[in-house]
């Protein structure tokens, strides 16, 4: 089946469309983009942007489209109001699942989303998100909270939620303990947590653009939602584990790796 990933171009090919599109092709999703930016990119920090004029967003999309049997698509790097607001207003008119993965910072530390596109997100996108997996401090952003307890986790969900997102996955890489523990929040009302043991890596550039395109290309692929997020953390968690050594600063993800080695991840009903 067919995926798209909408979002910016990492030169150094570890995160973007580039760890989108392998992720895609790992899992079996013939893999299409809408670029939104270009990046001068490498493990040790992004050091130029030029984002694509709205238009031209809208454009890809469109002849796309057209063309297409698009399955199922994701957001990355969206950068500007106007290029979300273009994004989110033809999305809207696509009956297909829809992942949102609300990229605001670099693991190097750039800031990859414009300020005041972040009260864009969250009136426009967010409403169209089939699901949404933000990490802790993008949630912290989107939901207007410190996050540090379980607690925290869950209103921070609910928050987004009322916001209009169907599902939501707060990940929980930026938190603390020997385990990494996403939560899963369905809009049937159900949720799940997964966990795998924390790794000790600087080897995870690309990991939520990873995540939510391993997501993506199982919804493609006819996996229940449920499916489609347990495989992808499987997937994640294995291309963290076994780093490939590329680079001198936050090296990528192995998108090799799922294919390759076994990986289990923990599934505990809520």
């Amino acid at each position: 089946m067919i995926a798209l990933t909408i979002a910016g171009s990492d030169s150094g090919g570890g995160a973007g469309i580039q760890a989108d599109l392998k992720t895609f092709q790992e899992l079996g999703a013939f893999g299409t983009s809408a670029i939104t930016a270009l990046t001068a990119q490498n493990t040790l920090g992004v050091h130029d942007i030029m984002a694509a004029e709205p238009a031209f967003v809208e454009a890809q999309l469109q002849v796309l489209f057209d063309d297409f049997s698009i399955a199922a698509a994701k957001t990355g790097m969206l950068f500007s109001p106007e290029i979300i607001k273009a994004v989110a207003n033809y999305m809207r008119q696509q009956n297909i699942p829809l992942v949102v993965d609300p990229v605001m910072i670099a693991k190097g530390g750039a800031t990859l989303l414009a300020q005041q596109a972040v009260k864009t997100m969250k009136d426009v996108l967010l409403p169209v998100a089939t699901i949404c997996t933000p990490n802790i401090p993008e949630a912290e952003i989107l939901a207007d909270m410190s996050i540090t307890t379980d607690e925290d986790v869950v209103e921070a969900a609910q928050r987004l939620m009322a916001l209009g997102a169907q599902n939501i996955v707060m990940k929980g890489g930026h938190l603390h303990g020997a385990q990494a523990v996403d939560h899963v929040f369905l809009s049937d009302g159900t949720s799940f947590t997964m966990t795998t043991p924390r790794i000790d890596t600087t080897a995870t550039h690309g990991t939520g653009c990873t995540f939510s395109a391993a997501i993506t290309a199982g919804l493609a692929n006819g996996q229940s939602l449920k499916e489609a997020i347990v495989e992808a953390k499987r997937f994640v968690h294995a291309a963290i584990e076994n780093p490939l050594g590329i680079g001198h600063g936050h090296g990528p993800t192995n998108h090799f790796a799922y294919n390759r080695y076994e990986c289990e991840v923990i599934v505990n009903e809520a």
